[in-house]
């Protein structure tokens, strides 16, 4: 549990960071047919780095330990990047993510991925919590953010990575499990967790 509690503190407070940092964005793009509201544009150019360190987290861990769930993983994330990449160029807004792995445009997104990454060098098993920890605050963020939409587009492309986020979480939890470990939730309830859990792996449209 101490182990844990190194990675609530860690993101306990993100997304009110999210409120302070996701403005600096420049979205000065050519006038989209539909102009979204400055929430929900903040959102898609958040959520387009948060997939990113996702995907660039388990690159690294997968590197450390080569164990297969993070690869399999970072290349779905790879997917959620390129889905929240198409929103974006549809409605116009500058795409933030840089090419280089492991480097963020948003500050507090960067201190994250450090920190991430340093936790999870401890140990396979602070890999995976680390695994779990970052699909426990995806959904988190992600429910957070369509609670405010009023764009349908948006709305089901965040359905969707919420969806891949239950699976990604399932299958961390069941690698943690083989190690006689159980993940205790630090984002999202007990309750919402144990639903996921109890759950079949979902389909998740193309995903």
């Amino acid at each position: 549990m101490k182990l844990q509690n190194r990675f609530f503190k860690t993101g306990a407070i993100f997304l009110a960071a999210f409120s302070l940092s996701a403005c600096d964005f420049n979205t000065e793009e050519p006038t989209p047919e539909v102009t979204l509201p400055e929430t929900e544009s903040n959102g898609l150019v958040f959520m387009r780095e948060e997939e990113k360190l996702a995907r660039d987290v388990y690159i690294e861990l997968f590197n450390q330990y080569d164990i297969q769930v993070f690869n399999n993983i970072s290349r779905s994330e790879q997917t959620h990047m390129d889905l929240v990449l198409e929103m974006i160029n549809k409605y116009g807004l500058e795409d933030p993510a840089l090419s280089e792995e492991g480097s963020f445009v948003n500050t507090d997104l960067q201190k994250l991925y450090d920190d991430l990454v340093s936790q999870g060098s401890d140990s396979q098993e602070a890999a995976l919590i680390v695994g779990a920890t970052i699909e426990d605050l995806d959904i988190r963020d992600l429910e957070a953010f369509k609670a405010e939409l009023t764009n349908n587009d948006i709305i089901e492309l965040y359905d969707l990575l919420i969806c891949g986020s239950r699976n990604h979480l399932r299958a961390f939890t069941s690698q943690l499990a083989n190690l006689g470990v159980t993940y205790q939730p630090q984002f999202i309830t007990q309750e919402a967790y144990d639903a996921i859990i109890a759950g079949e792996h979902e389909k998740c449209g193309q995903m």
